[in-house]
């Protein structure tokens, strides 16, 4: 990923940091803070959610021109935990009357009690509106929003596999090897995603089109990414996962309809009937085995679990909500005004 275009003095602060060599900067752990406290809702905040994805990026794929020993600098680390803490802190706030809510019954049967919440989820259909009104500028916008999440999908929860043994362990890795294609690259979900981007006259270089995604769509990213590398943070990893999947199949549905109604044909909809059928599968096997088989194990874990299932569901329908409400406005969904075709390539 190239370092994007900075959005704010913490952004703009590590992209310039980020093009010397390695060194310290005793000062980045309090822009962060400063970004911080000045954010209105961490969750929404365009530079504190492009900073976080920048520092989290070290420890995925990397950054175009930086130096790999970034990861391990204690001023980035320490910046990252700063922006982490305020992320989950949020989080923990805005969905803790609906954790206690279900507790009691979490915890006479977890598997249930998830599904209850993934059955019950409010928030707007962003994929209703795809299948029936979408036009096809609409669905291309979709599509790039999904690209910062799909281009690197399920690497974040598969941090996880190492935290876990016996069933909760067996269970990831059976949903995660599907994810991967199951060793064909060609099946591999996140190669199938770039073939859809493509297909719809996209480009599919992994970040492309960063800087014209928004802090709301990022922060499903970044906090998958945020449970995924704390072991202390192993239930709701756990959860996030259980809420990605057993909301997934029916929405791709969807789309794989939209997909085919506004002419992109069956390779662009190819990614979206894979989850139809995948993840009727993935759910069981995630919200049964992993998220309850770890319920068994570790019993502590519960509110965390729940905590991870809220968090995706909240995040989720506030990404949906931001892109219906400039859609029905005839805005733009994305940062800015974007050339014909969105950048296509060819």
């Amino acid at each position: 990923m190239r370092l994007p275009r900075p959005r704010g003095p913490l952004s703009s602060h590590l992209v310039t940091l980020l093009r010397e060599p390695v060194r310290r900067d005793r000062a980045l752990d309090d822009v962060a803070a400063t970004a911080v406290r000045e954010a209105e809702t961490v969750l929404a905040d365009e530079d504190v959610q492009l900073g976080l994805l920048i520092v989290q990026e070290l420890s995925h794929d990397g950054l175009d021109g930086v130096d790999d020993g970034w990861e391990r600098s204690p001023d980035v680390v320490s910046a990252r935990a700063v922006l982490e803490d305020a992320v989950e802190a949020e989080l923990r706030a805005e969905v803790a009357p609906a954790v206690q809510q279900i507790l009691a019954e979490a915890r006479r049967d977890p598997a249930t009690a998830i599904f209850a919440l993934t059955d019950d989820a409010e928030g707007p259909s962003l994929a209703g509106h795809l299948q029936r009104l979408a036009t096809r500028r609409e669905l291309e916008e979709f599509l790039v929003h999904r690209s910062i999440l799909q281009l690197r999908e399920a690497d974040g929860h598969t941090w996880l596999i190492p935290r876990l043994t016996g069933r909760p362990k067996a269970a990831l890795v059976e949903v995660q090897s599907d994810e991967y294609g199951g060793g064909r690259l060609e099946r591999m979900h996140a190669h199938m995603y770039a073939d859809t981007l493509l297909a719809a006259g996209l480009d599919p270089e992994y970040g492309r089109y960063l800087d014209q995604v928004p802090a709301t769509t990022l922060a499903l990213h970044t906090t998958a990414r945020m449970f995924g590398q704390q072991r202390r943070l192993r239930g709701a990893t756990a959860g996030h996962l259980a809420g990605v999947e057993a909301t997934s199949s029916m929405p791709n549905r969807r789309v794989a309809a939209a997909v085919r109604r506004l002419g992109l044909g069956d390779r662009a909809a190819a990614y979206f009937d894979e989850h139809v059928v995948a993840d009727a599968v993935h759910e069981q096997v995630v919200v049964r085995d992993l998220c309850g088989g770890l319920v068994e194990q570790e019993p502590a874990l519960l509110e965390d679990v729940v905590f991870g299932v809220l968090s995706c569901l909240l995040l989720d329908a506030r990404m949906a909500t931001a892109v219906l409400d400039a859609w029905e406005t005839g805005s733009s969904s994305l940062l800015a005004e974007q050339p014909d075709r969105l950048g296509a390539v060819g």
